[in-house]
């Protein structure tokens, strides 16, 4: 018997070519694979769990952190305040002992400067004293001599001897105090010196220093003669007189800072002189 005809199937041409695919897994393989898998996910979820718990755990530092640090800096900066302003009080309080300590030195040297000012005050206050008491002395002999004189001579016509009683008289109060409208016995001014002079010998004179330049008769400045009366400014408002004493010299209450006092012409010409003696 013919064996029956077994129809050819073509064969693929790779068919010769062995298979590609992965030979299949057994199921204990596979079971025991994923099992390790399982564990190592789970040991890897665990780590992770554990670094996620100290991961969290720096957030709550980082937070309170700044909060320490500031509180700290701020307690820093309160004992650097507070360092700084001890400084500075001790630094305020020397500068204060030291300016008291000058205080006190000033003082000390004031109050020795007082004193020797006080002492040098009363020392000229004395001698001024005797001087006034001298010049005292003086003036009442020369108005006893003045009074016996003018019973002898004419007002108008004194005797020769007047001219050196007013130079007497005048050369008394050297010395004595310039004071605007004072008329002595130790002060006086420029016309009420000349007032008081002339009068020891009997010459009523004005007494304003503008009615002085206009009395007796006019004499140059060329031709003065001891005991002419010197005017400065304008005949009839001159402002100042004086008694010219000779030798280029006058005799004046000047001014008040130089008192009753002889001065030179040269210094101070004067505009016009009378003469009534």
């Amino acid at each position: 018997m013919e064996e029956p005809l077994v129809p050819l199937v073509p064969m693929s041409h790779t068919a010769h070519i062995r298979s590609h695919r992965k030979p299949r897994r057994s199921a204990s393989t596979m079971a025991m694979r994923a099992g390790v898998a399982g564990g190592i996910l789970g040991s890897v979820a665990v780590a992770g769990a554990s670094a996620s718990a100290y991961a969290a755990e720096p957030v709550t530092q980082t937070i309170e952190l700044p909060t320490l640090t500031a509180d700290v800096a701020s307690q820093v900066a309160q004992s650097a305040d507070a360092m700084q302003q001890t400084a500075a009080n001790y630094e305020l309080q020397a500068e204060r002992d030291a300016a008291t300590a000058k205080a006190a030195q000033q003082a000390a040297a004031d109050l020795k400067e007082a004193k020797a000012e006080a002492k040098k005050k009363a020392e000229a206050e004395r001698r001024a004293a005797a001087e006034r008491a001298t010049r005292a002395a003086e003036r009442t002999a020369l108005t006893s001599k003045s009074a016996s004189a003018s019973t002898s001579t004419s007002a108008s016509a004194p005797a020769s001897g007047s001219v050196a009683t007013v130079i007497s008289f005048l050369k008394a109060q050297l010395g004595d105090a310039y004071v605007l409208g004072a008329s002595g016995p130790n002060a006086w001014d420029c016309s009420s010196l000349m007032q008081a002079a002339y009068k020891q010998v009997g010459v009523d004179l004005p007494r304003v220093s503008q009615d002085q330049s206009t009395v007796g008769t006019e004499v140059s400045l060329s031709n003065l003669q001891v005991g002419d009366i010197l005017y400065w400014g304008a005949k009839g408002s001159a402002y100042h007189v004086g008694t010219y004493i000779g030798n280029g010299q006058y005799l004046d209450a000047a001014n008040p800072s130089k008192g009753v006092v002889i001065q030179d012409l040269s210094g101070y010409p004067a505009t016009g002189a009378v003469r009534v003696l």
